[in-house]
């Protein structure tokens, strides 16, 4: 059976369904699934938080016996495994669907294909590929984790009128109006984790939550390159570490494991790091003597102290932190930080490509750099980066603004205009790298 246009119509709505658990399936994808008999949706689901169960049997089970005969519209190839839950394969051919039409084949290698297989040999008609472009955009995070062993990287950078994105010394400058804040937090809510650099997280003392009433559960984990523990036990990100994870990541070079190798425990529940989900392990404690030390990374003349910052989004810093004086201090601050929930890992904060696979064994699948600019930089230079949301405000910084690392004149290539939205008076251009 050819693929007609209800088809795509049914299949854009299973991927619009889909997006509503992004962020909250840990390693799981976030798939949607329409069942539809006689042109009517009998049962639709979305794969459930936590990651089970999956969104077939749940909307099979809405459909009961009105999924007999009827067509299934799965956003990812259904399952052919027997992990924690039966494959859901076998709960399409069990409940008598006839057709089944798929977004995406998934590249798991334990699926890859088999999915589909077992669907025809049970004599179920299978199209797959209808709208997969739309498709793989809804399941970058976990296609990208699967394919490429790192998460899916989003930089968001909101620069004003003269191409600044903050003013030095001054903690948080609100750049974007509310419009513009209120959806990067929906972003925030979509993202299993955030990242930025000592100085940021010292010079603006950013929370880093979802503050959307109703999503603050959603909140990603956030993370800190921090190379020498500078990270004030004062700061918002510390004295909230047991109630959203923290994770610092130091310079090897002051590991206290020295060259033993290991992976700390994950920070997401009822994930291990060597869950068989990701194709390569990596060692955290990768050594490699090319970090700037951390007086290189202190912004010259800045009130090392943090600065509460006023309502409004992180623009960036440069990046830097007051690192601890000696062996001492440096195991006070590193018991202190562990005290107080934040979880620190071993890794050179300055080689993303031996940070993103290492990030991804913990089970994240896509990531958020919101800041500052040397921390934008060093992703962008590495080739890192898949997805750009670049907000260009009217305001002028003036004096003593901190520049842009890009604008809409200077998008790297590889990167396609994906489209403008504008959010109040602040315009939002999107960028995406394919893959």
């Amino acid at each position: 059976m050819s693929v007609t246009p209800h088809d795509e119509s049914f299949m854009a709505a299973a991927i619009r369904l889909s997006r509503r658990h992004l962020g909250r399936t840990a390693t799981n994808p976030s798939v949607g699934c329409l069942i539809v008999s006689d042109g009517v949706v009998v049962g639709q689901a979305v794969t459930a938080v936590g990651g089970r169960p999956h969104a077939e049997p749940q909307a099979l089970a809405e459909a009961g016996a009105r999924a007999r005969g009827a067509t299934a519209y799965v956003t990812l190839e259904p399952c052919s495994h027997h992990g924690k839950t039966p494959p859901c394969a076998e709960a399409l051919i069990a409940y008598g669907v006839a057709r089944v039409v798929i977004s995406v084949t998934d590249p798991d290698p334990r699926v890859s294909g088999r999915g589909i297989a077992m669907l025809r040999d049970a004599g179920i008609e299978v199209d797959s590929g209808v709208l997969e472009a739309e498709g793989r955009r809804s399941l970058a995070g976990y296609l990208t984790r699967q394919t490429k062993n790192r998460p899916y990287v989003t930089l968001k950078l909101a620069v004003s009128a003269d191409g600044m994105i903050g003013r030095a010394g001054e903690g948080q400058v609100a750049i974007t109006g509310p419009e513009a804040r209120a959806e990067v937090q929906t972003l925030r809510a979509e993202t299993d984790a955030i990242l930025v650099g000592i100085g940021t997280a010292i010079f603006d003392d950013p929370l880093l939550t979802v503050r959307t009433p109703g999503l603050e559960s959603q909140s990603p984990v956030r993370i800190v390159l921090d190379p020498s523990l500078a990270l004030p036990l004062t700061s918002k990100l510390v004295q909230t570490a047991r109630d959203v994870p923290v994770i610092v990541v130091a310079s090897e070079e002051i590991s206290p494991l020295g060259t033993e190798e290991g992976l700390p425990p994950s920070v997401l529940p009822d994930i291990s790091p060597t869950r068989g989900e990701i194709n390569k392990e990596h060692d955290l404690s990768f050594h490699d003597s090319g970090s700037p030390s951390a007086a290189e990374e202190i912004e010259q003349g800045a009130d090392p102290q943090p600065i509460s910052p006023p309502v409004g989004e992180m623009p960036g810093r440069a990046e830097g932190g007051t690192a601890p004086t000696d062996a001492a201090d440096l195991d006070s601050r590193r018991a202190a930080l562990e005290a107080a929930g934040v979880e620190i890992v071993y890794c050179n904060p300055y080689h993303p490509e031996v940070l993103l696979p290492a990030l991804a064994t913990r089970g994240i699948s896509s990531l958020l750099v919101e800041g500052g600019a040397k921390t934008a930089r060093l992703f962008l230079e590495a080739c890192l980066v898949d997805r750009i949301q670049l907000y260009q405000a009217p305001v002028v910084i003036g004096e003593g603004g901190i520049e842009s690392p890009l604008d809409a004149t200077d998008i790297p290539s590889g990167f396609t205009h994906m489209g403008t939205q504008m959010f109040g008076e602040d315009r939002l251009d999107e960028y995406e790298r394919g893959f």
